[in-house]
Protein backbone atom coordinates (compact mmCIF):
# COMPACT_ATOMS: atom_id res chain seq x y z
CA UNK A 1 0.00 0.00 0.00
CA UNK A 2 1.29 3.80 -0.90
CA UNK A 3 -1.17 5.49 1.63
CA UNK A 4 -2.79 4.49 5.27
CA UNK A 5 -5.93 6.85 5.48
CA UNK A 6 -7.60 3.14 3.46
CA UNK A 7 -6.77 0.59 5.75
CA UNK A 8 -6.74 2.92 8.71
CA UNK A 9 -11.23 2.99 8.09
CA UNK A 10 -11.74 0.03 8.54
CA UNK A 11 -10.46 -0.06 12.13
CA UNK A 12 -11.21 1.52 15.70
CA UNK A 13 -8.04 1.45 17.59
CA UNK A 14 -4.75 2.12 16.99
CA UNK A 15 -1.56 0.60 19.00
CA UNK A 16 1.15 2.71 17.70
CA UNK A 17 4.99 2.05 18.16
CA UNK A 18 7.11 4.95 18.88
CA UNK A 19 10.79 4.91 17.56
CA UNK A 20 10.55 4.03 14.18
CA UNK A 21 7.21 4.97 13.84
CA UNK A 22 6.25 7.85 15.23
CA UNK A 23 10.12 9.59 15.81
CA UNK A 24 13.47 9.05 14.65
CA UNK A 25 14.36 9.26 18.10
CA UNK A 26 14.91 13.21 17.43
CA UNK A 27 12.09 14.41 15.44
CA UNK A 28 8.63 13.19 13.86
CA UNK A 29 8.87 11.58 10.78
CA UNK A 30 7.13 12.38 7.92
CA UNK A 31 3.17 12.31 7.64
CA UNK A 32 2.75 11.17 10.96
CA UNK A 33 1.36 14.44 12.60
CA UNK A 34 -1.26 14.38 10.15
CA UNK A 35 -1.89 10.79 10.43
CA UNK A 36 -2.63 11.14 14.17
CA UNK A 37 -4.27 14.33 13.36
CA UNK A 38 -6.87 12.68 10.82
CA UNK A 39 -7.22 9.34 12.85
CA UNK A 40 -8.47 11.50 15.85
CA UNK A 41 -10.76 14.00 13.74
CA UNK A 42 -12.37 10.77 12.43
CA UNK A 43 -12.89 9.42 15.89
CA UNK A 44 -10.42 6.62 16.25
CA UNK A 45 -8.38 6.06 19.10
CA UNK A 46 -4.65 5.64 19.67
CA UNK A 47 -2.32 4.48 22.12
CA UNK A 48 1.14 4.46 21.83
CA UNK A 49 2.98 1.19 22.68
CA UNK A 50 6.74 1.47 23.68
CA UNK A 51 10.06 -0.78 24.69
CA UNK A 52 11.33 2.56 26.18
CA UNK A 53 12.76 1.13 29.67
CA UNK A 54 11.12 4.32 31.32
CA UNK A 55 7.42 5.52 32.65
CA UNK A 56 4.85 6.73 30.16
CA UNK A 57 4.54 10.20 32.21
CA UNK A 58 8.85 10.85 30.98
CA UNK A 59 7.56 9.36 27.32
CA UNK A 60 4.71 11.92 27.06
CA UNK A 61 7.00 14.95 27.92
CA UNK A 62 9.73 13.86 25.39
CA UNK A 63 6.78 13.22 22.46
CA UNK A 64 5.55 17.17 23.41
CA UNK A 65 8.71 18.09 23.27
CA UNK A 66 9.04 16.73 19.65
CA UNK A 67 5.65 18.20 18.49
CA UNK A 68 3.81 14.90 19.64
CA UNK A 69 0.60 16.27 21.74
CA UNK A 70 -1.72 14.33 24.23
CA UNK A 71 -4.33 15.70 21.95
CA UNK A 72 -3.32 13.49 19.17
CA UNK A 73 -3.10 10.12 21.41
CA UNK A 74 -5.08 8.25 24.46
CA UNK A 75 -2.39 6.82 26.33
CA UNK A 76 0.85 5.07 26.24
CA UNK A 77 2.16 1.74 27.51
CA UNK A 78 5.86 0.89 27.92
CA UNK A 79 8.17 -1.89 28.57
CA UNK A 80 9.64 0.29 31.46
CA UNK A 81 5.82 0.70 32.78
CA UNK A 82 5.20 -3.15 33.03
CA UNK A 83 8.63 -3.45 34.97
CA UNK A 84 7.87 -0.74 37.52
CA UNK A 85 4.44 -2.67 38.10
CA UNK A 86 6.29 -5.89 38.64
CA UNK A 87 8.74 -4.37 40.85
CA UNK A 88 6.40 -2.47 42.82
CA UNK A 89 3.70 -5.44 42.69
CA UNK A 90 6.31 -8.11 43.13
CA UNK A 91 3.87 -10.43 40.95
CA UNK A 92 5.27 -13.49 38.66
CA UNK A 93 9.03 -13.63 38.38
CA UNK A 94 9.56 -10.27 40.44
CA UNK A 95 8.15 -11.98 43.31
CA UNK A 96 11.62 -13.57 44.79
CA UNK A 97 14.09 -10.74 44.00
CA UNK A 98 15.35 -9.41 46.82
CA UNK A 99 15.95 -5.63 47.60
CA UNK A 100 19.38 -4.46 46.43
CA UNK A 101 19.52 -3.50 42.78
CA UNK A 102 22.19 -2.58 40.45
CA UNK A 103 21.38 0.22 37.67
CA UNK A 104 22.76 -0.52 34.05
CA UNK A 105 21.30 2.15 32.50
CA UNK A 106 21.06 6.21 32.40
CA UNK A 107 19.49 8.48 35.22
CA UNK A 108 16.73 9.44 32.70
CA UNK A 109 15.30 5.48 33.52
CA UNK A 110 15.70 5.95 37.47
CA UNK A 111 11.55 6.34 37.25
CA UNK A 112 11.36 2.54 36.67
CA UNK A 113 12.21 2.53 40.53
CA UNK A 114 13.40 5.02 42.09
CA UNK A 115 9.94 5.51 44.02
CA UNK A 116 10.02 1.97 45.31
CA UNK A 117 11.43 0.60 48.14
CA UNK A 118 14.75 -0.69 46.84
CA UNK A 119 18.27 0.05 47.12
CA UNK A 120 20.89 1.31 45.01
CA UNK A 121 24.23 -0.20 44.75
CA UNK A 122 27.19 0.93 43.23
CA UNK A 123 28.55 -2.46 42.29
CA UNK A 124 26.74 -5.56 40.85
CA UNK A 125 28.56 -7.93 43.16
CA UNK A 126 26.47 -6.30 46.23
CA UNK A 127 23.19 -6.81 43.91
CA UNK A 128 20.21 -8.91 44.29
CA UNK A 129 19.63 -8.10 40.56
CA UNK A 130 20.54 -6.20 37.80
CA UNK A 131 17.99 -3.50 36.32
CA UNK A 132 19.03 -3.14 32.91
CA UNK A 133 17.31 0.14 30.83
CA UNK A 134 20.25 0.13 28.24
CA UNK A 135 23.50 1.89 26.79
CA UNK A 136 24.04 5.01 29.39
CA UNK A 137 25.44 8.47 28.14
CA UNK A 138 28.98 7.88 29.34
CA UNK A 139 30.12 4.70 27.74
CA UNK A 140 28.05 5.43 24.67
CA UNK A 141 25.33 3.41 22.65
CA UNK A 142 27.82 2.12 20.07
CA UNK A 143 29.41 -1.19 21.28
CA UNK A 144 28.21 -3.52 24.55
CA UNK A 145 32.02 -4.15 25.08
CA UNK A 146 32.60 -1.26 27.46
CA UNK A 147 29.32 -3.29 29.72
CA UNK A 148 30.60 -6.35 29.80
CA UNK A 149 32.81 -5.76 33.20
CA UNK A 150 29.34 -5.25 34.82
CA UNK A 151 27.80 -7.85 32.69
CA UNK A 152 30.87 -10.23 33.92
CA UNK A 153 30.23 -9.10 37.37
CA UNK A 154 26.80 -10.25 37.58
CA UNK A 155 27.20 -13.37 36.01
CA UNK A 156 29.91 -14.47 38.84
CA UNK A 157 27.39 -12.96 41.72
CA UNK A 158 24.32 -15.37 40.44
CA UNK A 159 21.87 -12.87 39.92
CA UNK A 160 18.81 -12.32 37.42
CA UNK A 161 18.78 -9.78 35.26
CA UNK A 162 15.77 -7.95 34.23
CA UNK A 163 15.63 -6.14 31.31
CA UNK A 164 13.38 -2.80 30.88
CA UNK A 165 13.71 -2.41 26.81
CA UNK A 166 13.55 -6.34 24.60
CA UNK A 167 14.59 -3.75 21.66
CA UNK A 168 18.22 -4.84 20.32
CA UNK A 169 18.87 -1.84 18.10
CA UNK A 170 16.98 1.40 17.44
CA UNK A 171 18.40 4.13 14.60
CA UNK A 172 18.56 7.23 16.10
CA UNK A 173 18.36 9.84 13.21
CA UNK A 174 20.20 7.42 11.19
CA UNK A 175 22.68 6.03 13.25
CA UNK A 176 21.65 2.23 14.63
CA UNK A 177 22.33 2.24 18.20
CA UNK A 178 22.09 -0.54 20.74
CA UNK A 179 19.59 -1.07 23.27
CA UNK A 180 18.95 -3.11 26.64
CA UNK A 181 17.86 -5.78 24.92
CA UNK A 182 21.11 -6.90 23.43
CA UNK A 183 23.01 -6.80 26.19
CA UNK A 184 20.04 -8.53 27.76
CA UNK A 185 21.01 -11.25 25.05
CA UNK A 186 24.62 -11.32 26.25
CA UNK A 187 23.90 -12.01 29.73
CA UNK A 188 21.60 -14.76 28.58
CA UNK A 189 24.16 -16.03 26.19
CA UNK A 190 26.46 -16.64 29.01
CA UNK A 191 24.13 -18.51 31.30
CA UNK A 192 22.62 -15.70 32.99
CA UNK A 193 18.96 -15.45 33.86
CA UNK A 194 16.95 -12.65 32.28
CA UNK A 195 13.35 -11.58 32.97
CA UNK A 196 12.33 -9.19 30.20
CA UNK A 197 8.89 -7.06 29.38
CA UNK A 198 7.47 -5.74 26.51
CA UNK A 199 6.94 -6.53 23.00
CA UNK A 200 6.75 -9.61 21.64
CA UNK A 201 5.31 -10.84 24.77
CA UNK A 202 1.79 -11.03 24.29
CA UNK A 203 1.13 -10.10 27.63
CA UNK A 204 2.06 -6.50 27.43
CA UNK A 205 -0.74 -5.95 25.10
CA UNK A 206 -3.40 -6.74 27.86
CA UNK A 207 -3.04 -3.66 29.62
CA UNK A 208 -2.60 -1.29 26.38
CA UNK A 209 -6.05 -3.29 24.62
CA UNK A 210 -7.61 -1.67 28.59
CA UNK A 211 -6.12 1.55 27.62
CA UNK A 212 -7.68 1.42 24.25
CA UNK A 213 -11.34 0.78 24.86
CA UNK A 214 -11.72 -0.91 21.13
CA UNK A 215 -12.30 -4.36 20.50
CA UNK A 216 -9.09 -6.92 19.23
CA UNK A 217 -10.85 -7.75 15.98
CA UNK A 218 -11.53 -3.65 14.88
CA UNK A 219 -7.52 -3.00 16.55
CA UNK A 220 -4.76 -2.05 14.01
CA UNK A 221 -0.94 -2.53 15.66
CA UNK A 222 1.46 -0.83 14.24
CA UNK A 223 5.12 -1.11 13.99
CA UNK A 224 8.86 -1.30 12.37
CA UNK A 225 10.38 -4.41 14.42
CA UNK A 226 9.26 -7.84 12.40
CA UNK A 227 10.82 -9.35 15.74
CA UNK A 228 9.13 -7.26 18.34
CA UNK A 229 6.23 -5.32 16.91
CA UNK A 230 4.81 -7.56 14.14
CA UNK A 231 5.90 -10.71 16.50
CA UNK A 232 4.09 -9.46 19.49
CA UNK A 233 0.87 -8.30 17.34
CA UNK A 234 0.34 -11.79 15.72
CA UNK A 235 1.22 -13.28 19.10
CA UNK A 236 -1.68 -11.54 20.62
CA UNK A 237 -3.92 -12.22 17.69
CA UNK A 238 -4.15 -8.52 16.56
CA UNK A 239 -4.02 -7.15 13.00
CA UNK A 240 -0.23 -5.69 12.12
CA UNK A 241 0.60 -2.96 9.88
CA UNK A 242 4.39 -3.32 9.27
CA UNK A 243 6.14 0.05 7.98
CA UNK A 244 9.42 0.46 7.10
CA UNK A 245 10.87 3.77 8.12
CA UNK A 246 12.98 2.40 11.14
CA UNK A 247 14.88 -0.61 12.02
CA UNK A 248 14.31 -2.52 8.57
CA UNK A 249 14.05 0.21 5.88
CA UNK A 250 13.79 -2.22 3.70
CA UNK A 251 12.47 -1.42 -0.14
CA UNK A 252 9.00 -2.30 -0.29
CA UNK A 253 9.24 -4.75 -2.74
CA UNK A 254 11.75 -7.17 -0.73
CA UNK A 255 9.63 -6.61 2.48
CA UNK A 256 6.82 -9.36 1.78
CA UNK A 257 9.50 -11.81 1.30
CA UNK A 258 11.29 -10.48 4.62
CA UNK A 259 8.16 -10.67 6.86
CA UNK A 260 7.01 -14.63 5.02
CA UNK A 261 10.80 -15.83 5.79
CA UNK A 262 10.16 -14.73 9.63
CA UNK A 263 6.88 -16.28 9.41
CA UNK A 264 4.65 -13.34 9.67
CA UNK A 265 2.01 -12.18 8.08
CA UNK A 266 1.27 -8.14 8.64
CA UNK A 267 -2.21 -7.04 7.21
CA UNK A 268 -0.50 -4.50 4.73
CA UNK A 269 3.30 -3.12 4.20
CA UNK A 270 3.68 0.74 4.19
CA UNK A 271 7.05 3.19 3.54
CA UNK A 272 5.89 5.02 6.64
CA UNK A 273 2.75 6.21 8.36
CA UNK A 274 1.55 8.53 6.09
CA UNK A 275 -1.77 9.19 4.83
Amino acid sequence: MSGFGALAAGYDGFIVDLWGVVHNGVRPLPGVLESLARLRAAGKRVVFLSNAPRRPAGIAATLAHMGVGPNLYQGIMSSGEAVYLGLRDRTDEFAALGRCLYHLGPPRDCDVFDSLDYELVDDPRDADFILNTGPDDILGPQDPEPYMPVLRAGLQARIPMICANPDLEVMKDGQRIICAGLLAELYAAEGGRVIQRGKPDAAIYTPTLALLGTAKARTLAIGDSLRTDITGAQRAGIDALWVLSGIHALHPENAGQEAAVSGLAPRAILPGLAW
